[in-house]
């Protein structure tokens, strides 16, 4: 019997020896899912399972990083040789292969969230459309865009029951939709729903049943927090009687707002016949008082998966729910509390605040900073959101792909005194849509204002340092190090604050010397961006040792 067996509870055991078919394990919370997905992946390897024919499905890199390390430290090292990433880094692999099957050139560039909602604002603007009236802003159009896509519902339903206050607008959505596909097509792009539905084109291909035969296994953490398409790409690649193991808990699903929904957790008995169910509850995070807390919510919400949490450690004592009579008072609440637990000895590096939303922490900042109470914040900003990376990854993304319009614009207008009407003359000049744009950039310019023509001389210069000599091109690190040369002639007159900017590009650098190539750091990036540091407000104290 696999060794690793012995340090785990009856349920996790006998998930973990289950043999083949359709496997759910409901986790319930803190009940050791990852533990118990990791051992299942450790006992695959060392049954004889070949390492390459076994494909983890998470929903962060970081994750499936974390568990084929603990897999590898179980099973060694051909545990490593797992495929393992989330569902669009993996559809991002296998279309790189196989796209041309589904029309997806292999070069694609991939479109983040906000190149997203660029790009549908650019088409809005050169159509003219809702310039009228009020009309959707273009992160909102980004919303009923992906939620028209993730939750494969038509347009005029996803305006009636999530964006009502839209639907006067539809015909224009519509138009500005249909644009934004021939635009993303016409410059080889992606955004993260292409990634999915060109990965469920390809297995409804003629190279479907070679992608199936190419893992025995298919193992897929956080189920409950798929959407329609995932889940479609889960029967495809798997079947109704696969060896598929889906690990989730209806009670922990948080992404509806991305239309994912715990339905494909509710479908799995029904989808996979005779598939076997096992239910984790006892939970090794929390004291049972806490958890008689949950579960009694739980029971107000009872689901196809009933689940009553069992504690591994003490009671404990009872959680205190706080009602406050506006954010000024929860803030002093929060405060106080913090405090009080110092005077008992819980020191403040080991006390946290936890919201929802990084602008929820504006008051309690505040009343912190008034009693001079030291803390750390995490997120805000994500570091690829900021506009000064976005500037050079436009340049790099411009090596990569010529055809790539959004990032011609972006790049382009980090000129100084280049503005939309110049970009978009400039872009119609190159023929950008024919991919030779860059070559004619550097070799044939375009004519631009006298007062442009040094800075875009300067630019010119930057892209031919970092295209291909004799065949290959320079390392991603030395390209990314030329265009921040490039960028800190710029950012002075950009923006107010070069320095941390431009020190920001040098992470940058050091992240790019990691990557193999120019192509896979792009889309490692757009997939998992790397998130932006916390910042530290306040002097430092004898408690922030």
């Amino acid at each position: 019997m696999f060794a690793t067996l012995e340090g785990l509870n009856d349920g996790q055991r006998e998930a973990v020896a289950h043999e083949d078919g359709p496997l759910l394990i409901v986790a319930a919370a803190g009940t050791g899912k990852t533990r118990t997905l990791t051992a299942r992946v450790a006992r695959l390897v060392a049954s004889g399972v070949s390492p390459e024919r076994i494909l983890l499905l998470t929903f962060s890199r970081r994750a499936a990083a974390e568990m084929l390390a603990r897999a590898r430290a179980l099973a060694g090292s051909a545990a490593g040789r797992v495929w393992g990433g989330t569902f669009h880094a993996v559809a991002n692999r296998l279309l790189r292969q196989h796209g041309s099957v589904v029309g997806v050139d292999s070069s694609f560039a991939i479109l983040d969230q906000a190149d997203v909602a660029d790009l549908l604002d650019l088409v809005r603007v050169e159509a003219a459309l809702g310039t009228e009236r009020r009309f959707p802003r273009k992160e909102t159009l980004a919303a009923i865009y992906s939620r028209v896509v993730n939750a494969q519902v038509q347009l005029t339903d996803v305006l009636e029951q999530w964006f009502p206050w839209c639907r006067d607008d539809r015909d224009d959505i519509r138009a500005i939709f249909e644009s934004y596909g021939r635009r993303k097509r016409a410059c080889s792009l992606l955004d993260y729903d292409d990634l999915l539905l060109y990965w469920r084109a390809l297995l409804a291909s003629e190279r479907g049943d070679l992608l199936r035969q190419q893992f025995d296994h298919v193992l897929v953490d956080e189920y409950q927090d798929t959407n329609a398409i995932q889940g479609d790409i889960v029967f495809a690649l798997c079947g109704p009687g696969g060896n598929l193991c889906a690990v989730g808990d209806d009670a922990q699903a948080i992404y509806s707002f991305r239309a994912a929904s715990p339905e494909n957790m509710y479908e799995f008995p029904r989808r996979f016949p005779g598939a076997r169910v096992i239910t984790l509850e006892q939970n090794y995070r929390s004291t049972q008082s806490i958890l008689d807390a949950a579960n009694a919510v739980l029971a107000q919400a009872p689901g196809p998966f009933p689940k009553r949490l069992r504690a591994a450690g003490g009671v404990g004592n009872r959680p205190v729910l706080a009602t406050c009579a506006d954010e000024s008072a929860q803030a002093e609440y929060v405060s106080d509390s913090v405090l009080w637990h110092r005077d008992q000895g819980v020191a403040l590096r080991d006390q946290a605040v936890l919201f929802r939303a990084a602008h929820h922490s504006d008051g309690l900042e505040l009343e912190l900073a008034r009693r001079n109470i030291p803390y750390v914040k995490y997120g805000g900003l994500r570091y690829l959101e900021t506009a000064h990376v976005k500037d050079l990854l436009a340049l790099l993304r411009i090596l990569e792909n010529p055809r790539d319009e959004l990032a011609w614009h972006r790049a382009l207008r980090l000129l100084p005194g280049v503005g939309p009407a110049t970009a978009k003359r400039v872009i119609d000049d190159l023929e950008v849509g024919d991919g030779g744009a860059l070559v004619t950039l550097i070799e044939r310019p375009p004519r631009v204002p006298a007062s442009v023509e040094e800075a875009l001389a300067e630019l010119r210069r930057a892209l031919a340092d970092c295209t291909a000599t004799a065949g290959s091109q320079p390392p991603v690190s030395v390209q990314v190090g030329r265009l921040r040369q490039l960028c800190s002639l710029f950012f002075g007159e950009r923006y107010a604050d070069p320095e941390p900017r431009l020190a920001d590009l040098e992470r940058l650098e050091a992240l790019a010397a990691q990557s193999p190539d120019r192509a896979r750091f792009l889309a490692d990036l757009a997939l998992d961006p790397p998130a932006s540091t916390g910042d530290l407000a306040g002097a430092p104290h004898l408690d922030d040792d």
